[in-house]
């Protein structure tokens, strides 16, 4: 599907880019915003891995997250302009999404209810997880924009999975703070006006 032999084009040096459809856009534009936004929070998330290897089960999760975020790039990168393209261009599923939803209940399973807002930080995984979150909205808020644009299609289940991983994220940084053995320094609560 992808071959790179050689990483220097000069295609983009007067500031356009091609979508996977071969249709050349502004670098600015606001389908790139959004794919270029998931690939930043695919980045993010591994950084948090770095920190997460010993928790095998949640590493596999996130490991599946990354390969996701790019099938959710070549959606966001192949916009549907109602054109054949003689090929089947590679989609968010609602399955992606279905498996998303189970990983959050696993892991919010074994988490106390929450009592007050959590603040980012705790242990480095998830501090980073954290990150990613708020990388993952941005992308979110993104894509929902792109999706106002009287020209642009955005399936979805594509929007679906955004919303979703944010939510995943969130309760991922809550579990490693807890430590899959629960001895974790845990959650890091917001205290108000406890610093005034």
């Amino acid at each position: 599907m992808v071959t790179l032999n050689k990483i220097y084009t000069r295609t983009g040096d007067k500031g356009t880019t091609a979508l996977a459809n071969g249709e050349r856009v502004p670098k600015h534009a606001l389908r790139i915003e959004s794919y270029g936004t998931v690939d930043e929070t695919n980045s993010v998330i591994g950084i948090a891995r770095l920190h997460t290897g010993g928790m095998a089960r949640l590493d596999a999760m996130l490991m599946r997250i990354q390969n996701d975020l790019f099938d959710l790039g070549a959606d966001l990168a192949t916009p549907d302009r109602g054109e054949k393209l003689g090929y089947e261009p590679l989609r968010i599923l609602d399955a992606q999404v279905d498996r998303l939803e189970k990983e959050i209940d696993e892991l919010n399973g074994v988490l106390e209810p929450l009592r007050s807002f959590v603040l980012p930080g705790g242990t480095a995984a998830a501090a980073h997880l954290h990150l990613a979150r708020t990388v993952c909205r941005r992308a979110e808020r993104l894509v929902t924009a792109l999706m106002e644009e009287p020209e642009e299609k955005v399936s979805e289940a594509a929007l679906r999975y955004l919303n979703r991983l944010s939510d995943f994220l969130f309760v991922a940084a809550r579990y490693v703070n807890r430590g899959e053995d629960g001895k974790g320094p845990g959650d890091v609560l917001w205290v108000p006006g406890g610093s005034r």
